[in-house]
């Protein structure tokens, strides 16, 4: 069976979640099978050097934090996170964005990235574009270049990759 037909099998609708209206994608189940998390990992990677090698992968919180070190070891990059406001120590930079379903900021550690990074920004899904769009203006901050955005999966009908402008978009499973 491919990626995404074991993909699908396994991530679990829940609608009215975190409020009324909103289906959210539960992801979690993808982390009971070893060998679906080494496999997702992978496709995606393979995806990433279609383009070019980066010289980083950028997990946003919190979901990105799960790929995204795995997929930086495949890779020999380094790992960044982009947290929250207020949870990373020393100097950072922030960003306040819209979201789907609500307003948020994100920090960088302001030398977490050189001027010149190739980075590859690493999330689970891609729905209104405002969280990759968000943590890209993180790494603008610093001069990197981000070569693509990574997501497993996509909710098209939502047109997130509007947002993204010309950055390349990798995602594995896509929903209409």
């Amino acid at each position: 069976m491919d990626i995404v037909s074991r993909l699908s099998l396994v991530v679990k609708d829940c609608p009215d979640f975190p409020r009324k209206g909103i289906l959210f994608k539960d992801i979690m189940p993808i982390f009971n099978d070893p060998e679906l998390v080494k496999d997702t990992c992978q496709s995606l990677v393979d995806k990433i050097l279609g383009f070019e090698k980066p010289d980083v992968i950028v997990g946003i919180e919190a979901r990105g934090f799960l790929i995204g070190p795995i997929m930086a070891q495949q890779l020999k990059a380094k790992f960044v996170p982009i947290r929250k406001k207020g949870k990373l120590p020393r100097e950072c930079h922030s960003v306040k964005y819209e979201k789907e379903y609500g307003f948020d900021e994100f920090d960088i550690q302001v030398d977490a990235l050189n001027k010149g990074d190739k980075v590859v920004i690493v999330d689970d899904l891609l729905a209104t574009g405002g969280t990759l769009e968000a943590a890209k203006m993180l790494c603008d901050k610093s001069e990197a270049e981000v070569i693509a955005h990574c997501v497993i999966f996509e909710l098209e009908f939502l047109n997130g990759r509007e947002k993204l402008n010309d950055t390349p978009v990798i995602s594995l499973v896509r929903y209409n």
